[in-house]
């Protein structure tokens, strides 16, 4: 078998501890784990994460992928399907109970961290309600000016934007301000979770108007501009990340209301399709960045409990094994 300087033409470097910065290709010896070594690329993918404890829809997140929090939203254990005030924190892989909120709703705006979480506006039936989550339990935040739904919201718990067809408004952790309306007015959207700061959100897809299920639209803490148009219109589409490691995932697309599993990465310019999730469905939770994300819940038009999970494409280290 020839070997890998006949191959190469080069010596295979042999290290105490990997490099800082390997290129793809590069192959190593780590003399310290007695590892043969080399950095690879790993295409960007979905795997299968840990059920929801109960079928949802309409649910709010906020977190990482690691730590996340989806809450509210409809399930459908009754009949007609309740509204429901359920918590839940995702660790990666499955689900715990977290405390309850105090108001049952869905279609409500969520942001913020797994430990200190943002819930405002929703259906219970309508109302203008803010409550504030650390980690354990919910407490009451201030109203917002109006009652509000189909609503999404980016930033955190103390530096927030609400968003929708109806009005935008910024909460500075105790007080909501009505600010500049959206260019394109539309609910049912996805965004960016606390990754997008107050100052640099974003919000893409939505309706209901047919053109705007593919507008997306960037918010510097005063003004709406345009952004890149996604590739696939859709309306009740999660989304996930900042300004320029954005992700937006499923949703339903137009003209005619079906669940997709296509999946889109946004750099700030443009948005970029990728590899599809699993499962079509619309109106789940999702959180994260386009480097790892999570969505969950949603419908299809059952309602589901199933996770899934989304890694960007990398470069990896491997370990080479011998044959």
């Amino acid at each position: 078998m020839a070997d890998y300087i006949n191959i190469r033409g080069q010596n295979i470097e042999v290290v105490a501890s990997d490099p800082a910065n390997p290129t793809i290709g590069q192959i190593w010896y780590n003399s310290t784990s007695n590892t043969l070594k080399g950095q690879a690329f790993q295409a960007a993918g979905w795997a299968t994460g840990g059920n929801l404890p109960l079928t949802n829809y309409g649910l709010a997140s906020a977190g990482t992928a690691t730590a996340g929090l989806a809450f509210g939203g409809t399930t459908p254990a009754t009949f007609p399907p309740d509204y429901t005030a359920t918590t839940n924190e995702y660790d990666g892989t499955s689900w715990t109970a977290g405390g309850n909120m105090a108001l049952n709703r869905t279609e409500r705006g969520g942001t913020g961290l797994q430990t200190a979480a943002l819930a405002a506006a929703g259906e219970a039936p309508q109302t203008n309600a803010t409550e504030e989550y650390n980690g354990s339990t919910w407490t009451t935040g201030g109203n917002m000016a109006a009652p509000n739904y189909a609503i999404c919201g980016f930033g955190s718990q103390t530096a927030a934007v609400m968003a929708s067809n109806l009005s935008v408004e910024e909460y500075d952790g105790s007080s909501w301000t009505t600010v500049n309306s959206l260019a394109n007015p539309r609910g049912h959207v996805a965004t960016g979770g606390f990754a997008a700061p107050q100052t640099a959100g974003w919000i893409a897809g939505g309706g209901p108007a047919p053109l705007s299920y593919i507008i997306t639209e960037e918010y510097d803490g005063t003004n709406w501009t345009s952004g890149g148009n996604l590739n696939t219109g859709r309306v009740y589409n999660a989304g996930a990340g900042g300004l320029t490691n954005a992700i937006t995932m499923l949703g339903s697309i137009t003209p005619v209301p079906t669940s997709t599993a296509a999946t889109e990465l946004y750099d700030g310019t443009s948005w970029s399709t990728t590899t599809s999730a699993s499962t079509a469905r619309d109106d789940s939770a999702g959180a994260g960045t386009s480097a790892s994300a999570f969505t969950a819940g949603g419908r299809n038009p059952t309602v589901l409990s199933a996770t899934e999970e989304y890694t960007g494409a990398a470069s990896v280290v491997r370990s080479i094994q011998g044959s």
